[in-house]
């Protein structure tokens, strides 16, 4: 009988002094974001896409046509293919002159002829 008071003793100890630490851990969660958050995010990266692919197809001397740009959160990626590789480096130039834009990657490559 003894042992059985004194496992109740130590699981009840156990539960007691793990409660708090897991309280402690749940109120440090950040929040979801919300789906007006989402909405506003995907909009922004949208539109610096549109703002980047607008400035590629300006650029004289840089054929866009193959240029596909993604962007999250200022950060831009350039994919797909370009005639010649001096338009590899103007591409992520005029990339990186646009508003909101904080990081270019650059998976460009030179277009194989006859492809």
């Amino acid at each position: 009988m003894q042992i059985i008071k004194y496992f109740s003793a130590i699981i009840a100890t156990t539960v007691l002094l793990a409660a708090p630490v897991y309280a402690q851990q749940a109120s440090d969660a950040t929040p979801p974001a919300t789906a007006a958050t989402k909405k506003a995010l995907h909009k922004q990266n949208w539109q610096t896409e549109n703002a980047v692919h607008k400035a590629l197809s300006r650029t004289k001397g840089l054929d866009a046509a193959n240029i596909v740009v993604v962007a999250r959160n200022g950060a831009v990626t350039l994919d797909g293919t370009v005639p010649d590789a001096s338009q590899i480096q103007l591409a992520q130039d005029t990339a990186q002159g646009v508003p909101r834009v904080k990081s270019v990657a650059n998976a460009l490559s030179v277009k194989e002829a006859g492809n």
